[in-house]
């Protein structure tokens, strides 16, 4: 086998099993790797320098082809009610079969770490078959000092073989395609998907594992800091806005997607940045959109004009269009990709009921009980067969990435916000003044100004209502802001047709609940909403 860059001498792919490659690239930078994608095809050069590839029949995550090991150190400790296990005989034939399919082809390899912090970092290797995932994760994770790269001893090891065909008779799988997790061994095992995300979320799903043992909180979140040293954390899922809110001017951005809360305060898992790109403009996101303009970010699924200019309102081929870039092309990026603890906990959800308020300030039971629920609404026309607003229950914010029980999260998280006195809020991203398809998305300057004001903690000195249905408080004024719109029964033509969607999303919290309530103490279990008669 051919190696070739710069490298630990005494720990090749050869260690893996994975000898029988032809070559073996090593921590190639951006230009190696884009002459690569180019000259073997798999990409193509936007007009403004960036790369764009196709993902193929897969343009997301493939959760239903997600399997953990399940094997003696496993079985007590995982959330198998979410997580689907895999033998460890039916693994070992996928590992076996992966290291055949490697023969005589060219791999290229990055040596990167998960998370900011050297006290919980994960040391990770990423051996892919295409030269343009190469370059995605060598943006999304963070890059050791190249001088370290001759010493490095990966502790955790992802193959991604997009070509590879799983057979579910022979490796237990559901299809063709596999993400396959051991986390005994730490190797993570990805075939029939070309969708690179896949690989940063299996670095999270690792770290999501191994942390809480070490009373380090991990979170689905982005997360700033301000001049003053006070740090925010933004908790959401797909289409909440945690990328776009936390891309602050007036802030540092921390990180947009994965974070650990630990003795020492809040850590990024990454060291850059996947931002949808669907209908993104230059006006609303305008640090985002440069970066399509910059050598080394990577597009993905994202249509070119004839003159290779990205089209960003085409979604022929997915709503989920992406872009992938180092941190370093946000102006304001953290360049330590740590900060202190957090004074305020931001949990967004896009209600596409029109029932919640666009910010509400929520007690450490609420917030835990809101972290469980972990609630958003997928819209008409985002997923197939949608076509009406549908709740979405993602707990943790983030459930396909969470091996352990959710409750070991959401005590964890609760522990450290009593023990930090964090402020906590609700931010609604979503519709006001009726559902979707009669109301219209929360105005995004209005949700600015209400998120910088809980920020600059002027927002805890307003008055306060209780909302008569989920208990929470909601300002009753704000600065810049229609008083109309915090109240959303008044931005509704009919107030009781209001009452009954409000009644309708709290029986759908309740009974989303219900699977918790035997791990949560009383108050939690007393932060629930409750059906009750609108106030006058």
């Amino acid at each position: 086998m051919r190696e070739t860059g710069k490298r630990n001498p005494d720990c090749g792919i050869d260690v893996m099993g994975l000898g029988g490659a032809a070559a073996a690239h090593y921590n190639l930078g951006e230009a190696d790797l884009y002459e690569e994608a180019l000259k073997r095809g798999e990409a193509r050069l936007t007009a403004h320098g960036a790369l764009v590839a196709l993902t193929g029949q897969h343009t997301g995550r493939s959760a239903k082809d997600k399997f953990v090991v399940r094997d003696a150190t496993t079985e007590p400790a995982i959330w198998w009610d979410n997580n689907k296990p895999i033998s460890p005989e039916h693994f070992e034939t996928l590992l076996a079969d992966f290291r055949k399919h490697v023969g005589g082809r060219e791999l290229f390899v990055q040596d990167l770490d998960g998370g900011a912090d050297p006290d919980n970092r994960l040391r990770t290797r990423v051996v892919t078959e295409y030269a343009w995932h190469s370059l995605f994760i060598r943006n999304l994770l963070i890059r050791p000092e190249r001088s370290t790269l001759d010493g490095f001893t990966p502790q955790l090891t992802i193959i991604d073989l997009p070509s590879f065909r799983a057979d579910p008779a022979r490796h237990g799988t559901r299809s063709e395609t596999v993400i396959a997790v051991d986390l005994d061994r730490m190797i993570v095992l990805i075939g029939g998907t070309s969708y690179a995300g896949e690989m940063k979320k299996s670095v999270f799903t690792v770290l999501n594992y191994l942390l809480p043992e070490r009373g380090v909180m991990p979170m689905h979140c982005s997360a700033n800091v301000g001049p003053d040293g006070d740090a925010a954390v933004f908790f959401g899922l797909s289409g909440t806005g945690k990328t776009t809110l936390s891309a602050d001017p007036r802030r540092t951005l921390i990180g947009d997607d994965e974070h650990g809360w630990g003795e020492d305060g809040i850590f990024n898992f990454e060291g850059g940045c996947y931002a949808k790109t669907i209908r993104l403009s230059a006006a609303a996101e305008p640090e985002i959109f440069a970066t399509t303009r910059r050598f080394g970010t990577v597009l993905e699924n994202v249509i070119l004009d004839e003159d290779r200019v990205p089209d960003f309102d085409d979604a022929s081929l997915t709503e989920n269009t992406r872009c992938a870039y180092p941190l370093s092309f946000i102006p304001n990026a953290s360049e330590t990709g740590r900060a202190g603890h957090p004074t305020n906990i931001i949990m967004l959800t896009a209600d596409a009921f029109g029932v919640l308020p666009p910010i509400a300030r929520l007690t450490p039971a609420q917030a835990m009980y809101h972290f469980l629920s972990g609630y958003t609404a997928k819209v008409a026309g985002t997923e197939k067969g949608v076509t009406e607003p549908e709740a979405t229950f993602s707990t943790c914010f983030g459930a396909p990435f969470m091996p352990r029980h959710p409750s070991e999260y959401g005590n964890l998280l609760r522990e450290l916000i009593a023990r930090h006195g964090v402020n906590c809020w609700l931010v609604n991203t979503g519709w006001t003044g009726g559902a979707y398809g009669t109301g219209s998305r929360m105005p995004i300057k209005a949700t600015r100004a209400l998120l910088t004001a809980a920020l600059d903690g002027s927002l805890a000195e307003a008055s306060f209502r209780t909302d008569p249905n989920f208990g929470f408080e909601v300002p009753l004024a704000a600065a810049g802001v229609d008083a109309t719109i915090l109240d959303p029964r008044a931005t509704w033509a009919d107030p009781v047709a209001y009452d009954r969607q409000a009644a309708r999303l709290v029986g759908m919290f309740i009974d989303n609940f219900a699977k918790f309530e035997s791990h949560v103490d009383a108050g939690v279990r007393g932060a629930a909403p409750q059906v009750q008669q609108a106030a006058e």
